[in-house]
């Protein structure tokens, strides 16, 4: 396999807010590639990226799709992603398969959150960055402050290659060439700001430049990769994807100036228990490494894997690794995607975006080699955003938990933001996304796929039970009904423990009132307590039971008196002792954009947080500190995104139990009542 192939090849991800016209850009980049004639629109639901019914139906990309199509002699690789922040984490994973980030601006909203979040993504992941500016031919604008508020934003690396001509009907390049009239700016200021920019990485050609000896095009090609990979130059493109503007003139820019898969930074694998680096190189007769970044779950195609190569060569027949396995996996079928189209191909080289299907042991994240003496290859795991926005869920139908339970699995295997939780102790399932529509369209797409219908609720809040002051309780249980009875007696005596030492039982019983091999049910009766609760139907915990006295029958005494005589004698004890809810505090840590702090800090205010810090982060934000009820976040998620335009974040970690304020005691303890009584009847 040549070189040559290899160097032909040109992978990107189209990064952005949502409506910035990602989906568009691309249509319509497919149009100057001559493999589409007609542009594809959001409206009619025939482009090829947003092929998924449910995008059809929202008229917004909620996935990342492949497509590739030929600029001029190379093949480009291209990754669609989706824009809203709900949808990070398939935008987050498809970064790893490329060389470039491609972000969109929208010219008429400028920078936005999203903008910045992912530039600053691409730039931790050593990629290559590239601005579009789209929607130029939008009215009012004013290009030359947008160019200012991003060299201010992102800094002075970032210029334009080519500037609006001719009413923002065309572009003309500013990298090759000098002259001709712009709609921004001088053509030739342009041309000169690239070059000394790009001329700064090499030193032997910036001495070249200045003594005003003639660089070549294939110098500057070199310099402009070299600077394109240590973040020294972004490159700022300027498009109509409703027009097609810019979109030739970026196909070309893609095509002569973008990294090939060799002269990217490639990503750092590491292997074996110590922790080896390992450079990959895009050598395609070296060994297989592949990077599985998308998997998709089709209940009729069945599982598809797609993957990355950056090292060696895979052909249909050929045996893979998986991680760590010892067991190799066959590749049947090898394909390339186009949307939704699968198309076999006979061979996949480094750089190439393949997919193979059916093959259940492969899962998201997974390293794919032919190296059988290494036992582990692995690369750094994405810092994904943390899913806090939770629902608890159960099936529709009785009898279909098992379903659920499979489709549940099949949704988390392509999300890499879902997560399903049991509680145990609350007896629920919850599941947890970016925020409320990423859940509502996972459910709706595990129900079209896999017919899993499901009632939603809010997460119970882990409230526990305690007490307050020492006391003592009685029961003395007896039951006749004809023949051998029921009878045992308990005193017991409760007292509180400090918040956090849980629970302890002892027996201070002599002169065998409670025989020995007695007492054991007297805990039972009493751990009933402690699991149901005894004020509104939560756990107890911080409190010590001693049991002092009682009596026995020698013919009616069983175990069963002594666990209801136990579970009562509590009961009775707890009533007397100043029973007292808790309710989880969380450490929540805030990170908002600097115009919006005060808003975030007062909306915790009223949710009862205490703030206990600010701290400035850079590119303007603020990350906020508090401790806060867990109980009052669950509509945070929502507020937050409401108030940050989707791009605040925020983390929670379990502090501590507190009481909680008298009326909201007084209210589930009613609540727990009425539950009591309606199940009585």
């Amino acid at each position: 396999m040549s070189s040559s192939q290899i160097s032909r090849i040109r992978n990107l991800a189209l990064l952005g807010h949502a409506g910035s016209g990602k989906t568009l850009l691309a249509e319509q980049l497919l149009v100057k590639s001559g493999l589409k004639g007609e542009a594809g629109t959001i409206e009619r639901g025939d482009t090829l990226a947003d092929f998924d019914p449910l995008e059809k139906q929202y008229q917004h990309s909620l996935d990342s799709a492949v497509i590739h199509f030929p600029a001029g002699k190379c093949r480009v690789q291209l990754i669609d992603t989706a824009g809203d922040p709900d949808f990070r984490g398939q935008t987050l994973s498809a970064m790893s398969a490329v060389e470039t980030a491609a972000i969109i601006v929208n010219a008429a909203n400028g920078i936005e959150m999203s903008t910045r979040r992912l530039m600053r993504r691409a730039r931790q992941r050593r990629l290559c960055r590239m601005l579009i500016i789209n929607r130029i031919d939008a009215e009012d604008l004013d290009l030359e402050a947008l160019l200012r508020e991003i060299r201010e934003e992102f800094g002075p690396e970032c210029l334009p290659v080519n500037l609006p001509a001719e009413n923002f009907s065309t572009v003309r390049d500013c990298f090759f060439h000098t002259e001709g009239e712009t709609d921004v700016f001088s053509l030739a200021d342009a041309h000169e700001a690239i070059h000394d920019q790009v001329v700064e990485v090499d030193e032997g050609l910036m001495a070249k430049y200045l003594d005003g000896a003639e660089i070549s095009r294939d110098e500057l090609h070199d310099a402009f990769e070299k600077a394109l990979r240590e973040g020294h130059l972004v490159p700022i493109c300027f498009t109509s994807a409703r027009t097609g503007a810019g979109c030739g003139e970026l196909l070309k820019f893609i095509e002569r100036l973008l990294p090939d898969p060799s002269a990217g930074n490639a990503p750092r694998f590491r292997a074996g228990s110590e922790d080896r680096k390992v450079l990959a190189t895009a050598d395609p007769d070296a060994h297989v490494l592949a990077h599985v970044f998308k998997i998709v779950n089709d209940p009729y195609a069945g599982k598809l894997s797609i993957f990355r190569i950056f090292q060696g060569t895979i052909e249909p027949g050929h045996q893979l690794y998986i991680n760590d396995s010892r067991k190799p996996v066959k590749i049947a079928h090898l394909y390339r995607l186009q949307g939704s189209e699968h198309i076999d191909i006979d061979v996949g080289i480094p750089g190439d975006i393949c997919a193979v299907g059916k093959i259940d042991e492969i899962h998201y994240d997974d390293i794919l080699h032919d190296n059988h003496d290494e036992d582990h290859y692995y690369l750094k795991p994405i810092d994904f955003p943390n899913p806090m926005f939770g629902l608890a869920i159960e099936p529709r139908t009785r009898g279909q938990e098992q379903k659920l339970a499979s489709a549940l699995e099949r949704i988390a295997e392509e999300d890499p933001c879902f997560r399903i939780e049991h509680n145990q102790e609350l007896n629920e399932t919850v599941i947890r996304g970016l925020g409320e529509m990423h859940l509502r369209i996972l459910l709706e797409r595990m129900q079209k796929r896999y017919g899993a219908e499901v009632e939603t609720r809010p997460p119970r809040i882990a409230y526990r039970e305690t007490i307050t002051r020492q006391a003592e309780g009685h029961c003395r249980h007896k039951k006749q009904t004809g023949g051998a009875g029921q009878f045992g007696e308990v005193f017991l005596r409760v007292k509180p423990l400090a918040r956090g030492e849980g629970f302890r039982f002892s027996s201070e019983v002599v002169g065998g009132a409670i025989p020995t091999s007695l007492i054991p049910a007297v805990e039972k009766g009493v751990r009933q307590v402690l699991e149901e609760g005894a004020l509104a139907g939560f756990p107890m915990q911080d409190l010590q039971v001693t049991v002092y006295d009682g009596k026995y029958h020698s013919v009616d005494s069983k175990e069963v008196a002594f666990v209801i005589a136990g579970r009562k004698a509590l009961l009775d004890a707890i009533k007397q002792a100043g029973p007292q809810l808790l309710e989880p505090i969380v450490n929540i840590d805030v990170t908002v954009a600097d115009s919006v702090m005060g808003d975030i800090t007062g909306l915790l205010a009223s949710k009862r947080a205490r703030i206990q810090g600010t701290d400035n982060l850079r590119g303007s934000f603020t990350q906020i500190s508090a401790a806060v009820p867990l109980s009052a976040l669950s509509d945070f998620p929502t507020e937050l995104k409401s108030m940050t335009g989707g791009e605040g974040r925020f983390v929670v970690e379990l502090s501590h139990y507190e009481a909680v304020p008298a009326n909201i005691q007084q209210e589930l303890a009613e609540q727990h009542r009425e539950r009591g009584h309606s199940d009585a009847h």
